[in-house]
């Protein structure tokens, strides 16, 4: 229920005022005692000023009615009525308003069931027409949202819905602007804010996109190795080539075996006889060669720690 604006209550107040202090003047003046018929006379004035007194806010619209027939809309500002003959049944808020609605447990396309939230952007264009043509504007937009909503999400794969939140709000968009439009109500917009599936049916979609990740792994990893061996074939060929290449990278794959494990290595027959290490003399060679290079290292370690 509006309430009644504090300018209605300063006209009553001040028409009061003035009729007694009128009342006052003619009492000194005249010294008629029967003065305070002015007085009442400016009550009932008073009364029917506070009530012909109206003040729309900017937002608003007010429907006047005069002896129950359209006659005007007024507002924004101060505007007046006459009492008991003109009535205003409704103030007519022309800002954006949002609405939020519910489907719950609507069946899509695929016959899954989903709880779907929105939220509806829509104002008053023809506040003639809303407060006319509809009993009640603001529950005939959320009945048309959601019976709209409903029908959208039956027509809907849910695939579709989940991906495609943007496309299902221009739908709806269209579908309930048609339907409020001969209510003097334009849609703004529609947004989809969430879409709520079964937890089940959550689980079995994790564990489908958990099987195409692994799957795309496994084909990474497959493509990885098909050019690993493209790699090895190219380099088979050039050592195909050039023995003396192959015999220094076979070597030094054997140095470095033994300085990283410090152990016992087994290697190839055909290996051995390639870096010519059949004999105990190119055994020999190769310890004596790593025990130098070991204690080299060594006394290089000794001097750093001796000069720091």
């Amino acid at each position: 229920m509006r309430t009644r604006s504090s300018f209605a209550a300063l006209i009553f107040i001040g028409i009061i005022v003035v009729g007694w202090a009128l009342a006052f003047v003619v009492y000194r003046v005249t010294g008629d005692a029967n003065s305070e018929w002015i007085g009442a006379i400016a009550l009932v004035f008073a009364f029917a000023g506070f009530l012909a007194t109206n003040v729309a806010d900017q937002w608003e619209k007010a429907v006047i009615l005069r002896l129950g027939k359209f006659r005007s809309l007024e507002g924004p500002g101060l505007f007046f009525i006459i009492p008991i003959v003109d009535t205003i049944p409704y103030w007519i808020d022309t800002r954006v308003i949002t609405v939020s609605f519910k489907a719950e447990k609507t069946l899509t396309k695929d016959t899954v069931p989903v709880d779907v939230d929105a939220v509806l952007f829509w104002k008053v264009f023809d506040p003639k027409k809303a407060a006319l043509d509809v009993a009640n504007y603001q529950g005939a937009i959320g009945w048309a949202s959601q019976t709209a909503l409903r029908d959208v999400i039956g027509k809907t794969m849910l695939s579709d819905m989940l991906e495609g939140r943007e496309k299902i709000g221009s739908e709806l968009q269209k579908i309930i602007d048609a339907r409020a439009e001969p209510w003097g109500i334009s849609i703004i917009s529609v947004e989809v804010k969430d879409v709520l599936i079964p937890t089940a049916l959550e689980d079995a979609m994790s564990m489908q996109a958990q099987a195409e990740r692994e799957r795309q792994a496994r084909v990474i990893l497959g493509d990885s190795e098909r050019q690993v061996a493209e790699k090895f074939g190219e380099a088979a060929r050039t050592y195909a080539d050039d023995p003396i290449a192959l015999h220094l990278r076979a070597m030094n794959m054997l140095y470095e075996g033994l300085k990283e494990n410090s152990t016992i290595v087994i290697v190839p027959s055909s290996a051995v006889e390639t870096m010519q290490l059949g004999g105990l003399a190119g055994m020999t060679a190769l310890t004596m060669g790593l025990q130098d290079r070991e204690q080299k290292a060594r006394e290089l370690k000794k001097t750093n720690g001796s000069e720091a």
